[in-house]
């Protein structure tokens, strides 16, 4: 029984003779293999005085049993020998001539010739002119292998010719022999050898034999000829296994006819291209096959055939492409009787398949394909079925079923971890692992799976990347474990249910405490690189938007004399034509401004997508364009949280155009740097900004208390703090500033502006004064370093001409309402008879003059210093002032006395008191009258 299949053969192969090339004694393998690739270079020889060519199939190693089955395909005989030795010194000569004898007895009834080639073998013996031997001094000095193969090979075909010749000859005297294979010797024991049906099989086996001698002599047509006599003597005494191998000799010189390229894609095409071609028209127009279809005298003297309808007779010889598969299939059938020809049957269909493969039928080849994974061989090696699964992937392949293909592929890799090797082999397990991937649709980089629907079967393609996982682990490469469970967490994430995301994170964190995940590239062996995989799913972002600085901290440009707000962009003051495309959305400039060295802030919302809590250790910033401090966070989201803001800071160090990328984290180990371009889903406002050179940074406070009422400016500005001072109408008093330098630039420049805001009040005076100058005189002002500066704040208002308190009194037709002592303008009204402004209802009325009126101001700080000072920035700081004023004294009535004399006239005032104090009022030339609390006087 045949025990070795070899799967890389192909219908060509039928025409190759078989050249083993084995070391005889200790070769050092490198060696060897650097002559054996040479010698199977030569694998066509053009023989001499013929249009005919050899083809060659060198073996290393090849089972002697296989080589019983010689008989019945002459190319699975072994016809050549080439042994390769090391003999350094004369006197171990004789040992070695006698292990090439020994190695000559292994194959020896099939041998036509063999050869023996020495290296390092110096003096006399290697002077000694032999056929069988070739001496060299070293690997290094033997240029003429090639011409040695190629005389060994026409010795070759010289025996060849004349085994073809004599057993085509048909000397109708002599009994022809019967011809079988290994298994059968038994079964023809006490067969009458008489009868016409043992002759007939012994005639059609011949036939046969003959038909693979000429296909191996180059005599293409011949040998159609012979299998078709063949098929039709076996098939009259059915002798099936033979039968089939006239069929499938049939079947392999049409495909040599159909196919000069060769079945056996990269492996199998031995030829090369030029030589095939010629070789293939010497087959075509040889006057070889006169034995049935062509009249001898058709043909001209070069052996071109005028008449093209012989041409035709031999085409009818050859079978259809269509026809090749059926006699294939036929073939194959007749193997399938025979159990202990199971190989034979395996190869055939392997042959078949890839003439199919080259004809585009891919159903029907996968049929012989089913066909072959069912065929029972012997219990297999656990090397074998890797290579047969390894071989049926290959063939699934290239007939384009690449999820099959993909599918024994896998076997083939589990079969390398097979619990019954005892050193299971876990880099070629991996390595097969990897192959299988495109045909489930799965790639090794994430960004193949960032856009559209998802591809492929989810739940094949995380079993698959668990085994990789586990392949990785057995390797003891931890940090290609972590690459494949990152991938399986971020591309897979919405097909795991909530306890496999537990179970992939827990075995994630238990790796990466080992071996951190990182943003590197992974460089395998055979130096494919596994992309970094970054977990933008953990957490999902959904919008990224940077923030401008607070009010007190934003610059702003002087304004310059050509008008800073023309904009230098276009010429066209409006155009239709604006690109929407998220790359111009994403440089898109904002309008507002980062200063050097001050923290700047991105506004980040995010969600976890997990069903437990998700703690990111390490998130912050990634920028380009200016040197950036990226001043990390970390956050813990509770499970399937809704969308959370999340603030990442930083300071930018330098000046210029900064662009923000992207986020970097640090979630169960795994360090990820989320560029936001790989991100279809995410907003954002734009992420290029610009940052000005450092500006001071100042810091108000004063001697008032704070101020519960916060201003409501209406040109916009926002106040940073607000102070509130309750005052007595007339009263003044000192708001002393100190503003201290805490950035990190001298305070050079400082203008100070104030403006009243919200009041309808008149004011009488100047509200708020104050002299700079001994302020300024303390700048530049230090980092650190504190500035007083004071504000006088005085109130004088009007608070007459308030319904309640004008009380009228009629005398002389002229009434003058109660005016405050500040006064300057009268008013005159309609006269009305009063009663005494002491009677009770008149006290009662005392909380009415309680009006308090409010004043609000704003002081406005403009500063600058420092490098930003140079390029025109300043900042604003505002400080807001709430006054409350109350009155003080009421002239609740006003009257007159006759005159005395013509230089004057008297006034009598009503004087009211309306404060919670003791006042003192003086007047010119009067003594001073002090007033109690609530008290009227006249």
């Amino acid at each position: 029984k045949m025990s070795v299949p070899d799967y890389m053969q192909c219908a060509e192969d039928h025409q190759t003779l078989l050249v083993v090339v084995q070391p005889i004694g200790i070769v050092p393998e490198e060696s060897f293999f650097r002559i054996y690739k040479r010698i199977s270079a030569v694998s066509q020889v053009n023989v001499r005085d013929s249009q005919r060519v050899l083809y060659i199939r060198y073996r290393h190693h090849y089972p002697p049993e296989n080589n019983e089955w010689g008989d019945f395909q002459t190319h699975r005989k072994v016809v050549g020998l080439i042994t390769i030795t090391d003999c350094s010194s004369a006197k171990d000569w004789p040992q070695t001539y006698e292990k090439f004898h020994l190695q000559k007895e292994m194959y020896g009834s099939t041998l036509y010739d063999s050869r023996l080639f020495v290296f390092g073998l110096q003096g006399e013996i290697a002077e000694q002119p032999r056929t069988d031997v070739a001496f060299y001094p070293s690997y290094d000095e033997c240029d003429t292998v090639e011409k040695r193969i190629e005389d060994f090979i026409e010795s070759l075909f010289i025996v060849l010719e004349s085994k073809r010749l004599d057993r085509a000859t048909d000397k109708s005297g002599d009994k022809i022999p019967l011809l079988c294979v290994p298994f059968e010797k038994k079964d023809f024991v006490g067969l009458d050898t008489d009868s016409r049906h043992y002759k007939k099989r012994c005639q059609g086996r011949m036939r046969k034999h003959v038909g693979d001698l000429c296909l191996q002599a180059g005599m293409l047509q011949d040998s159609l000829v012979h299998y078709h006599m063949a098929v039709e003597l076996l098939r009259s005494v059915n002798d099936f296994l033979w039968l089939g191998a006239a069929l499938e000799g049939l079947c392999s010189a049409s495909v040599i006819y159909h196919y000069p390229g060769g079945t056996g894609g990269k492996v199998g095409s031995r030829r090369a291209q030029g030589g095939s071609l010629s070789a293939e028209a010497g087959n075509r127009h040889r006057p070889g096959a006169q034995e049935v279809l062509i009249d001898p005298g058709a043909l001209t003297s070069n052996g071109i055939n005028a008449d093209t309808s012989a041409e035709i007779g031999r085409a009818k010889n050859c079978l259809s492409p269509e026809d090749i598969i059926d006699k294939y299939k036929e073939a194959i059938s007749y193997y399938g009787k025979y159990k202990n020809a199971g190989v034979i049957e395996l190869e055939a269909c392997v042959k078949a398949v890839r003439v199919l493969a080259i004809q585009k039928r891919s159903m029907e080849a996968s049929e012989f394909l089913q066909n072959a994974v069912y065929i029972n061989l012997r219990q297999l090696s656990e090397e074998e079925k890797i290579q047969r699964y390894s071989i049926l992937s290959e063939l699934y392949e290239r007939i384009g079923f690449h999820r099959k293909s993909a599918f024994f592929k896998r076997i083939a890799a589990m079969q390398c971890a097979a619990p019954s090797i005892p050193e299971p082999g876990w880099r070629a397990c991996y390595k097969l692992l990897l192959e299988t991937l495109p045909g489930y649709s799965l790639s090794l980089d994430p960004k193949d799976f960032s856009k559209g629907t998802h591809r492929g079967w989810a739940a094949v393609q995380m079993r698959l990347l668990h085994e990789l996982v586990y392949a990785s682990r057995r390797m003891g490469n931890p940090a290609l474990c972590v690459r494949h469970l990152s991938f399986l967490l971020q591309t897979m994430l919405d097909f795991l249910s909530d306890q496999e995301k537990k179970d992939v994170t827990q075995s994630l964190e238990s790796y990466t405490a080992k071996c951190p995940g990182t943003m590197e590239f992974i460089t395998l062996p055979d130096g494919l690189k596994l992309p970094p995989v970054p977990f933008t799913k953990l957490p999902i972002v959904r919008s990224v938007k940077l923030l401008n600085l607070p009010t007190s901290l934003r610059p702003h440009k002087m304004k310059s004399l050509l008008g800073q707000n023309m904009s230098t962009k276009s010429p066209f003051i409006y155009s239709p034509i604006i690109a929407h495309s998220r790359g111009e959305e994403r440089n898109k400039k904002i309008d507002f401004q980062w200063v050097q060295g001050d923290v700047c802030e991105v506004q980040l919302m995010v969600y976890n997508p997990m069903p437990f809590e998700l703690r990111v250790e390490n998130m912050g910033l990634l920028t380009t364009g200016v040197e950036f401090e990226s001043l990390p966070a970390a956050l813990s989201l509770p499970a399937e949280s809704g969308l959370y803001p999340v603030t990442l800071v930083g300071v930018p160090q330098t000046t210029g155009q900064i662009t923000v990328n992207g986020y970097h984290t640090s979630v169960f180990g795994v360090f990820s740097d989320c560029l936001l371009d790989n991100l279809p889903g995410v907003k954002t406002n734009g992420c290029t900004v610009e940052v000005i050179p450092a500006l001071p940074r100042v810091q108000i406070s004063t001697s008032l208390p704070r101020s519960a009422h916060t201003l409501q400016p209406s040109s916009g500005d926002e106040i940073s703090t607000s102070v509130s001072v309750q005052l007595y109408n007339g009263e003044t008093q000192q708001l002393i500033i100190k503003l201290e330098n805490i950035g990190t630039e001298p305070l050079e420049k400082l203008e100070v502006t104030a403006k009243t805001v919200n009041t309808k009040e008149k004011l009488y005076g100047d509200f708020l004064s104050w002299n700079l100058e001994d302020t300024l005189s303390q700048f530049p002002l230090k980092p650190g370093k504190i500035a007083t500066f004071t504000v006088n704040i005085k109130v004088k208002l009007d608070f007459s001409c308030q319904e309640n308190l004008l009380q009228d009194l009629s005398d002389d037709g002229i009434s003058v309402s109660g005016l405050p002592l500040s006064s300057p303008f009268r008013q005159v009204v309609k006269p009305r008879v009063e009663t005494k402004p002491t009677n009770p209802q008149e006290s009662s009325k005392v909380g009415d003059f309680s009006h308090v009126k409010t004043l609000e101001a704003i002081l406005n700080f403009k500063y600058s210093g420092g490098p930003g000072h140079v390029e025109g920035y300043y900042r604003n700081l505002s400080l807001g002032l709430h006054v409350e004023v109350e009155p003080s004294v009421f002239f609740t009535r006003v009257s007159t006395l006759p005159a005395t004399s013509t230089r004057q006239c008297h006034l009598l005032l009503d004087v009211f008191n309306s404060t919670e104090h003791e006042l003192t009022i003086s007047a010119r030339n009067n003594e001073d009258l002090i007033l109690h609390a609530g008290e009227c006087q006249r």
